[in-house]
């Protein structure tokens, strides 16, 4: 184990050594480059801290995040490398660079090319100062997956699911079996079986097995008493006729004679006269088409 530790050590102290030795190189190219954009000489110094510090910085942020936050740690990680890349390959294109003769803003002849160059020499620092509090504000937020307890005993569960998985077998109620009638030998006589087995000499006779009575099930009978069916006696039907529509509305019209229009509802006509929703409706109406020719 220590030999393993000790293993991961040195090759952490190993990468860290890389690491440095690189940005020295690429420091001395942004440097450089950010004199020749117009920067003074303390922040020509501090320009590759903006562009390679910030890829430093995206890269733990990718070791302790994950998800979406992760990808955008990577995407910082790789902008900012292709940044610093193509900066580092002006200053080996452009030799005026090295001995800081270059006029300011003027990286490249071609004048398309210098603008975008002097473009991404300037909003580097920017983008670091965005980039840079968006992942740290991300770190800091970062709320890692609580991990589930595990479980105390993994046989007493698998066997507890087993047995209530049982419920759900297609045939829960066992059929009811059907006991055989069981025969008995006739009673015989004990005395006189005996004294004639032991005139005769005859070997006693086996007892006769007695088959187990299996229990079988009974269905349930009801205590409920069944409901009568049959005639329905005179005495509970209505005695009440039934009206024809020609008797309801001479009805519906002596009721309703001293109403209002406003009163005249379906459900007024039907209290009044005593009859269906149905029937109600089209008396209402009749009687509002009749006010209405009347009038």
């Amino acid at each position: 184990m220590n030999l393993h530790r000790k293993g991961r050590t040195a090759l952490v102290l190993a990468l860290v050594i890389v690491v440095a030795m690189a940005f020295r190189v690429s420091w001395n190219a942004l440097r450089d480059i950010a004199g020749a954009v117009g920067a003074d000489s303390a922040a020509a110094t501090l320009y590759p801290f903006v562009v390679d510090g910030l890829m430093a910085l995206a890269l733990i942020a990718t070791l302790v995040l994950a998800g979406r936050d992760r990808t955008f740690a990577l995407r910082v990680l790789g902008t900012y490398t292709l940044a610093s890349l193509v900066l580092n390959y002006v200053h080996g294109l452009v030799p005026e660079l090295h001995g800081q003769t270059v006029d300011w803003g003027r990286l490249a002849d071609w004048d398309p090319a210098n603008w975008a160059l002097v473009l991404l020499a300037t909003s580097l620092p920017v983008g670091s100062i965005y980039f840079g509090s968006d992942l740290v504000a991300k770190v800091l937020h970062d709320r890692p997956a609580a991990i589930a307890p595990p479980i105390a005993n993994a046989e007493e569960s698998t066997e507890n699911v087993m047995i209530r998985s049982t419920a759900d077998l297609p045939e829960s109620t066992p059929a009811p079996v059907t006991a055989d009638p069981i025969v008995l030998p006739p009673p015989v006589a004990v005395g006189f079986l005996k004294s004639t087995l032991d005139a005769k000499h005859v070997p006693a006779i086996e007892s006769v097995p007695v088959r187990r009575i299996e229990k079988r099930t009974v269905p349930a009978e009801s205590t409920r008493p069944r409901r009568a069916t049959g005639r329905v006696p005179d005495a509970a039907k209505s005695t009440r006729t039934k009206r024809t529509p020609e008797q309801l509305l001479a009805e519906a019209r002596t009721v309703t004679a001293d109403w209002p229009n406003v009163k005249l509802t379906a459900e007024g006509i039907r209290l009044a006269v005593h009859t269906s929703p149905k029937n109600a409706r089209t008396l209402r109406e009749t009687l509002r088409a009749e006010r209405a020719q009347a009038a």
